[in-house]
């Protein structure tokens, strides 16, 4: 009998809300600002509102909060739209703040018509200073009690773009002593007299994230609407705005956001690593934002266990990045194709092989994947094998090849070292062995017990590539509590390329969608920069928690 998940605080809220009758269905929206590319972080996000909807039977909406004209660019939107459906959901309704523009400016009239907003000339430093400290009251501006058809004419005048950029804003009339510094007068509109990505030229007034996010919120009638931890002093405003203009009560909770260890996650600072080269674009495999970790291999399916695993908090905590990993790692095992591929090769003469001949030996695509099918490899009297599983000096329990040694090819035969045959620098440069025709892999008749197996390449078939053996991007686990500069922390061994590396043939037929296992190397996919013969595989991670060793030892 399996144990019953408990449930997480949203769900406990949404279900008590729906027994109550509160709602006879919830409504959630993911409300991103398409002024960037969705990182981990989001990931969590998506998962939750889109997750807690399907449970529920109720449906997401995709809002985007295009509010600021000057950082949105159409690029962002459709790469936003892309991530999300990678991630595997699907939203009921595609929508914009910028929909609604028309509706906010009403409210905004509403509220100047209750005496509760007010058209205000201070300055943005003015305006700073008004507001006092959390131990200090502010101060009421010189323009707050202006005539409401003072205020009417003046915000009309606004939008007809009769002022520049920063010469009025409007502010709500709440209470410059109150506690709670979002409520002293807060910005609702300002003037920005710039080209918007949808609106064009229509507007030169421009909401506020925190004027425009509840009233959105409230026009599409949702029921829960989810934010991370930071927008807990919000709460207040929010709840002001919908009390005060009397329209559908959206509630906001909030839930603490994601942090991994040894990566960013603010937009602005990922922002500063791509604009100063430290990594090549948004998608470098490095980078923690969805386009990266797609290009790195890792699949929808491995980060949507990792949401569901690491649960919904209600305080900050900051979470392995061994989890994803651990997380990719257990899904690419049940789906990636077995691959050999030699990274640092030495060559090996089989001289009791008759030359000129090749054969081709069965090896199993998958051997997690009952359904999965076989490839041909081929095989003949030159290979290629790993440096690292050779000893010329070996000790007692080391079961690789070394001289008088036997050991097992996967999939082929075992073989024997004879000789060693090294360059004028000592340099080893071949190795003569000799293999046992009976002990093919599959039909052995040989007899002889053998206790290590190896990977291998013929030659004569093999397929040179380039891998990028990727690791993590900073040297430490938690940057926030690091000191300085962030980037002082980049980590210089997070990418190694190297092109010395063979595969065998059927390597040629990847694709990007492919993943693979490079026998007992890792886990890899193929680049989008592979372009015809130039095939460029990525790591995506390790077989095994290498880090977690490396970190032990120091």
């Amino acid at each position: 009998m399996t144990e019953e998940k408990s449930l997480n605080f949203l769900e406990e809220i949404v279900e008590n809300d729906l027994k109550s009758g509160k709602y006879k269905s919830i409504i959630t929206r993911f409300p991103p600002e398409p002024n960037g590319y969705l990182h981990m972080g989001h990931a969590k996000s998506i998962c939750l509102n889109f997750g807690l909807a399907l449970k529920y039977g109720g449906k997401t909406n995709l809002r985007f909060d295009d509010t600021n004209p000057v950082t949105e660019e159409t690029e962002y939107v459709d790469s936003i739209k892309g991530d999300i459906q990678w991630l595997g959901f699907q939203w009921a309704e595609e929508l914009y703040a910028s929909d609604y523009f028309e509706k906010l400016f009403e409210f905004a009239n509403v509220l100047i018509k209750k005496g509760l907003a007010y058209v205000d000339d201070s300055t943005s430093e003015e305006i700073a200073l008004q507001k006092g400290t959390p131990t200090k009251a502010g101060t009421e501006s010189p323009f707050r009690n202006r005539s409401i058809e003072e205020n009417l004419e003046l915000f009309a005048s606004m939008r007809a773009g009769k002022y520049k950029d920063g010469e009025k804003v409007l502010r709500a009339k709440i209470d410059m002593g109150h506690i709670n510094m979002h409520m002293r007068d807060p910005i609702m509109y300002r003037i920005k007299h710039a080209h918007h990505h949808r609106t064009g030229n229509a507007w030169c007034i421009y909401p506020m994230y925190d004027f425009a996010h509840g009233q959105s919120d409230a026009i599409e009638n949702i029921t829960h609407s989810i934010c991370t931890l930071e927008f807990i002093p919000h709460r207040e405003l929010y709840d002001w705005f919908i009390n005060n203009l009397e329209i559908y009560p959206s509630h906001q909770y909030e839930f603490a956001r994601l942090n991994l260890t040894y990566t960013v996650m603010s937009k602005r600072k990922l922002l500063q690593l791509v604009n100063e080269g430290h990594v090549s674009g948004w998608d470098d495999p490095r980078m923690p934002t969805l386009s990266g970790v797609r290009r790195r291999g890792y699949t929808p399916e491995s980060i949507r266990d990792f949401c569901e695993r690491i649960g919904v908090a209600k305080r900050e905590n900051l979470i392995d990045v061994g989890l994803l990993e651990f997380c990719v790692r257990e899904h690419l095992n049940k789906i990636a194709l077995r691959r050999m591929v030699v990274f640092d090769p030495v060559k090996v003469t089989l001289t009791n092989y008759p030359e000129g001949k090749s054969e081709m030996l069965p090896g199993e695509d998958n051997p997690e994947d009952p359904a999965a099918a076989s490839r041909d490899i081929p095989f003949s009297r030159e290979l290629y094998i790993e440096a690292e599983d050779f000893m010329e000096v070996a000790p007692k329990k080391y079961f690789r090849l070394a001289p008088g040694q036997m050991v097992r090819l996967k999939s082929a035969y075992i073989i024997k070292c004879d000789e060693v045959v090294k360059d004028a620098d000592g340099k080893i440069r071949e190795l003569r062995c000799s293999y046992v025709p009976e002990s093919k892999s599959g039909s052995d008749t040989s007899g002889i017990q053998v206790k290590g197996t190896i990977h291998w390449v013929s030659v004569a078939h093999a397929v040179k590539i380039t891998t990028r053996m990727y690791d993590r991007l900073f040297k430490v686990e938690d940057l926030g509590s690091a000191e300085g500069d962030f980037k002082d922390y980049l980590n210089p061994d997070s990418l190694q390329v190297m092109d010395n590396v063979y595969a065998e043939p059927a390597i040629r037929s990847a694709g990007t969608t492919d993943r693979y296992q490079f026998l007992r190397k890792g886990y890899f996919t193929l680049d989008p920069d592979a372009k015809g013969d130039t095939l460029i595989f990525n790591r995506t991670v390790t077989l095994r928690d290498m880090w977690a060793k490396e970190t032990k030892k120091h």
